[in-house]
């Protein structure tokens, strides 16, 4: 397993490559998609960081443990494209221990945000952002840094999110519309 020093390392240079992209855009808009544990909150904080962003995890939108796409598309319909319009967004937060929807929540269209999560990287969203992330991991790896980040809540999902994040994989090519790629050990 590689040291928390090598992610970091990996995960930090990644983040300004990034921030480099952004150049001097007032409000940029960056994407990052991966699969499940492979480091995609973290990189959201550190880019965040540096751009004074806002971050919007999808992992607050997800409904439940079968809406990887609909949460996906969720964000797309309700906070990307009426931002490409200047218009501010919307999104519902997922109340994972009720299993319902929860609060809504208003995005500024006027500062930088970054969205992360699996399934938001499509050809609709790379359209609307102004850098997208793709970021690749080893199975072994990310299964073990997810696993304990979220232990057992998660360890009888496993197998059923990463079916939908296949199937992402398949439809989408997240990879092939990335503008950066991170490979994280």
């Amino acid at each position: 397993m590689p040291s928390n020093a090598e992610i970091e390392r990996t995960l930090r240079d990644a983040a300004e490559s990034v921030a480099l992209l952004v150049g001097e855009l007032s409000r940029p808009v960056v994407v990052i998609d991966g699969r499940s544990g492979a480091g995609k909150s973290t990189l959201a904080a550190i880019v965040a960081r540096l751009l004074e962003a806002e971050v919007l995890g999808l992992d607050s939108v997800y409904p439940g443990w079968d809406g990887l796409r609909a949460g996906a598309d969720a964000v797309i319909e309700g906070v990307l494209e009426p931002r490409s319009l200047g218009r501010a967004g919307r999104w519902v937060r997922w109340d994972w221990l009720r299993g319902e929807a929860a609060e809504p929540h208003d995005v500024d269209p006027h500062s930088p945000l970054i969205v992360e999560g699996s399934g938001i990287l499509t050809p609709r969203s790379a359209a609307l952002a102004d850098v997208s992330v793709w970021i690749d991991s080893p199975p072994r790896s990310r299964k073990q840094r997810a696993l304990d980040r979220d232990g057992d809540t998660y360890r009888p999902h496993w197998n059923r999110w990463a079916a939908q994040e296949e199937a992402h994989l398949a439809a989408h090519r997240p990879d092939q519309l990335a503008t950066v790629t991170v490979r994280v050990p």
